[in-house]
């Protein structure tokens, strides 16, 4: 097996199931990097755009501090009719953001990028195409309360691979991506970098 070493610079649990799912050996290490600062800073990006800045720098926090690693660093955002949307601080919001979703499509944006020796080598972005049905009044009560705050750890206030299946009536694109990183092409990126067998 490969000398090679894996951090992925994320908290997010659907992303190091993913990686586990797949069989790849990493570790995990939150990147410490402040969002809202670099959001500020890049007001008015396209949001696929700012998925793949806060990827980067993600990757390249940890990989400052770790050079010899494999730094893969993920993020993931929502456009919804031109405007990003952030993940509900509480659970109030995200009633009035799936309220306001409902029956429309939304694009959720999730970007991964790969840091050796404290430079980004690799970066992509995939895009998945989200509509939600017109569920009820009672569903959302009924969805909120089963999965409470947890939701408030997607950008979306859902999870494809739980009860938030149920919200849509189509999805277009990746399953991977929709869970918030583009596996294949990191897997590919992965093989190319000696982190896991051709």
């Amino acid at each position: 097996m490969s000398e090679e070493r894996l951090i992925l610079a994320s908290r997010s649990a659907a992303r190091r199931a993913m990686l586990t799912g797949a069989g790849v050996p990493f570790t995990a290490l939150d990147a410490g990097v402040d969002e809202d600062a670099i959001k500020t800073s890049l007001a008015g990006i396209d949001p696929a755009e700012l998925a793949l800045e806060l990827a980067r720098a993600k990757a390249l926090a940890v990989s400052r501090h770790d050079p010899e690693a494999w730094v893969l660093g993920s993020d993931q955002t929502l456009d919804f009719d031109g405007d990003m949307i952030s993940k509900a601080p509480n659970l109030t919001v995200a009633r009035q953001r799936l309220h306001t979703l409902r029956g429309h499509t939304h694009h959720l944006n999730s970007a991964a990028a790969l840091a050796n020796n404290g430079a980004v080598v690799w970066s992509g972005v995939d895009t998945a195409r989200m509509t939600m049905r017109q569920f009820s009044d009672d569903f959302l009560d009924a969805y909120l309360e089963a999965e409470g705050e947890d939701l408030l750890g997607s950008v979306g206030c859902y999870r494809l691979e739980g009860m938030g299946s149920q919200l849509f009536d189509r999805v277009e694109g990746d399953y991977f991506t929709v869970l918030g990183m583009p596996l294949w092409p990191v897997l590919d990126e992965l093989r190319r970098a000696g982190v896991i067998r051709t």
